[in-house]
């Protein structure tokens, strides 16, 4: 015989979006009659609200598996007929403890809603500076081939600044990555590091010249190792 599963007790994950189509329209309809759950979505939703109100973009998958997966193995109790409000009230307060202890857990292990909240704005910043690139009047391509796929440059000489692009190059192998590169008489700038073969960084200060070597992870000062390719501005 198929389990039969406990209404109630998909408050928690509805309150957090987690739950499927069908649970969704199930959940929908019971919310009609059960006063308490309603309250407890609310409550839910209140407490949670702080891990995704600062930033557009939806909380990191990580923090939200970790919080499904503690309200999973938190008991949550069917309000008791003689008492809803006392049922009610202790499985909120369950999953409240659940989501403020995996929010600590998250915070110490240095992924914390607030270091997202900064990565976000310089995701949202650097996106916003390649726009303004790629939406230049004056901006042109330059492209070419190398190490194993291509690297495009879009430049704007009245902003100063182009958008690199990597698409495809070989794996540059463990412990190793893309190291970008503006040229001039002064020797070689550092302006970006991409790790893997794919991806895109905004360049600010034109050169003569770009180029891009394979570097020690996190990249170096100075090139170290012979040049993937080069393109000439």
């Amino acid at each position: 015989m198929a389990e039969t599963v406990d209404i109630h007790a998909l408050a928690g994950a509805y309150a957090l979006d987690a739950v499927d189509d069908v649970e969704r329209a199930a959940f929908d309809r019971h919310l009609r009659d059960c006063e308490a759950c309603a309250v407890e979505v609310a409550e839910l939703r209140e407490t949670a609200s702080w891990l995704t109100h600062a930033v557009a973009s939806p909380p990191p998958p990580r923090l939200r598996e970790a919080v499904l997966a503690e309200i999973g193995r938190t008991a949550q109790e069917r309000p008791r007929r003689s008492a809803p409000g006392a049922g009610r009230s202790r499985r909120s307060r369950l999953v409240r403890w659940a989501v403020a202890g995996v929010a600590a857990a998250v915070l110490a292990a240095g992924v914390g809603v607030g270091t997202w909240t900064v990565a976000q704005q310089g995701v949202r910043q650097e996106n916003a500076r390649i726009d303004g690139v790629l939406a230049a009047p004056d901006a042109r391509l330059v492209s070419a081939e190398m190490g194993g796929g291509r690297v495009t440059l879009v430049v704007s000489p009245s902003r100063d600044a182009a958008v690199a692009v990597l698409d495809g190059l070989d794996d540059p192998g463990a412990d190793k990555d893309y190291q970008l590169w503006m040229l001039d008489s002064a020797g070689p700038r550092s302006v970006g590091v991409v790790a893997g073969g794919t991806g895109r960084r905004y360049i600010e200060g034109l050169a003569s010249g770009f180029a891009v070597t394979k570097e020690p992870a996190g990249g170096s000062d100075r090139p170290t190792e012979p040049l993937v390719g080069q393109i000439r501005l």
